[in-house]
């Protein structure tokens, strides 16, 4: 650090060290004592207190550590956000299931999924429903459904189950800290930090929340002290002196790394007027360009990423889409320009403008992956008007991929087998029509009475009705990528398990992916 900032640092040091000398060394990443996430980009903003170290904002010795269970308070792993009332699913939902079963049942769950199984996934993850038997006051199932909902991005379900378990551990205050951070609630997050003393925050998000909170000379002796202890790194510390200071390294740049970029950095470097591109980090930073404050081609391409996760809804993408006219060509633009061109020909109630805009509006949309988008919002609509040649095919195939895919079925008709039997599916009588190639077939055996095998069997008779389910979405991913066996399989699991909604709209969703590629 240059010679400026070290006076600066060292007067401050000799101003207040009297009143700061209680501070202790927060451990190092990877060190024995420091916390630990399946997910990765996570800040290590917090550590389990030991009888060494002083509570943020206090001084003196810490408490000791003590556990309290109270009585009538579900475990942690019970707690969810929907009761079976409202997802269906039993409040014996893991049956004889360890959590370190479920919780490897949930990570071979694949990434990118039919928007109906997306939605199944996140269903069972909010289900309140007992805990494994073996979970006791251990919160491994509950931090297990909030990182995968921080993976997809959904925030605000995350956020919300570790309000209702309480965020009053390390492990879970460090995620309820990140995503305090990703909303752009940085003071609410620093003052929830100092109000739990038996936390100890590390040395970046002392410093932070120090001069969050106005308290800039304690912030500069902290950044002293851990200099002096050699556990920053080298981006860390010209980030923190930047951002307590931004004339004094002026001329220095820093050279962000996405790959270690922390929600806590992310803010620091918005803090200092650097902000960073959310493209390359992980979904869940794609919520700090939705703000007013970014310009409108960062809202849509981070509406667009959160959507395709199922967590940002289709109709606010296109609301997006609609606000201005676009101001270049190509890339995101051409499908605001395609939407937007759609809007009008619908406005004008024109036939042949629909069925000129239509097919265009559909392919940059399904060629981003944002098909779904377009037909939660579009679909119901363009399928009951009397279209012609492409535009009646694209007007059918975004009805059934919306949520009135049934009363659009009712009125559907084609002459093409393939479309007659996703009709067919989509009314829910696929034994009706014929299946013309082998995934249909695949689909068709599925809706049959197809006996489960021996293995999935046993989970049915076992009662592990959640980890059925996600086994049941790990095999339809699958085999849609390829074993049709597994597709099959996974539509017999879903409808012994009651499930035939979702089944049967998975199903839709991937023939007619199949279909129009």
């Amino acid at each position: 650090m240059q010679a400026r900032v070290r006076a600066i640092l060292t007067a401050a040091l000799a101003f207040i060290l009297p009143a700061t000398a209680g501070i202790a060394q927060s451990p190092i990443a990877g060190e024995p004592g420091a916390p630990l996430s399946a997910i990765d980009w996570l800040s290590d903003s917090v550590r389990a207190t030991d009888d060494s170290a002083a509570p943020f904002g206090e001084s003196g010795a810490a408490t000791g550590e003590i556990t309290v269970e109270t009585l009538g308070v579900p475990l942690p792993d019970a707690i969810g956000l929907l009761p079976p009332a409202d997802t269906g699913l039993p409040r014996a939902l893991w049956g004889p299931a360890s959590a370190e079963d479920v919780v490897a049942r949930i990570d071979a769950v694949p990434r990118r999924l039919p928007p109906a199984l997306m939605d199944l996934l996140v269903t069972v993850l909010l289900a309140e429903g007992n805990a494994p038997q073996d979970s006791g006051s251990s919160d491994t199932l509950l931090l297990a459904k909030v990182d995968r909902l921080l993976e997809l991005g959904a925030l605000e379900r995350a956020a919300a189950l570790l309000d209702r378990a309480g965020p009053d551990t390390p492990d879970r205050f460090r995620r309820y800290f990140d995503i305090a951070l990703l909303r752009g609630r940085e003071q609410e997050a620093c003052d929830r930090l100092r109000a739990r003393p038996e936390i100890s925050p590390t040395y970046p998000a002392r410093i932070f929340c120090l001069a969050r909170g106005g308290d800039w000379p304690a912030a500069a002796v902290t950044l002293e002290t851990a200099n002096s202890l050699g556990i920053l790194t080298a981006e860390e510390d010209l980030l923190l002196a930047r951002f307590l200071d931004p004339d004094i390294l002026g001329d220095d740049s820093i050279q962000p790394d996405p790959r270690s970029t922390s929600p806590l950095m992310f803010r620091m470097y918005e803090a200092i007027g650097e902000p960073l591109s959310t493209t390359p980090l992980p979904t869940a930073f794609a919520w700090a360009d939705l703000r007013d404050t970014r310009g409108w081609k960062a809202q849509i391409e981070a509406a667009e990423r959160l959507a395709k996760t199922g967590v940002l809804s289709g109709n606010r993408l296109i609301g997006l889409y609609l606000q201005r006219r676009p101001s270049a060509s190509g890339g995101v633009w051409e499908r605001v320009a395609a939407v937007q061109a759609l809007e009008r020909s619908l406005a004008n109630s024109s036939v042949a403008e629909i069925e000129a805009s239509l097919p265009k509006a559909w392919a940059t949309m399904r060629a981003a992956g944002l098909e779904h988008a377009l037909a939660a919002h579009y679909g119901p609509e363009v399928a009951e008007l009397p279209l012609d040649g492409a535009a009646h095919d694209i007007a059918l195939s975004l009805g059934l991929l919306s949520p009135a895919y049934q009363r659009v079925a009712v009125r559907a008709e084609s002459d093409s087998s393939q479309t007659r039997f996703i009709i067919a599916l989509a009314r829910g009588v696929p034994e009706t029509a014929i299946a013309t190639d082998p995934l249909a077939l695949a689909v068709r055996q599925g809706f049959g009475p197809r006996p489960l095998s021996e293995s999935l069997q046993r989970y049915v008779e076992d009662a592990r009705y959640g980890e059925a389910l996600l086994l049941g979405i790990t095999l339809f991913a699958s085999g849609g990528a390829g074993d049709l066996d597994d597709v099959s399989d996974a539509i017999a699991l879903f409808r012994v398990l009651g499930r035939e909604e979702e089944a049967r709209r998975a199903a839709l969703q991937l023939l007619l992916q199949e279909a129009r590629s």
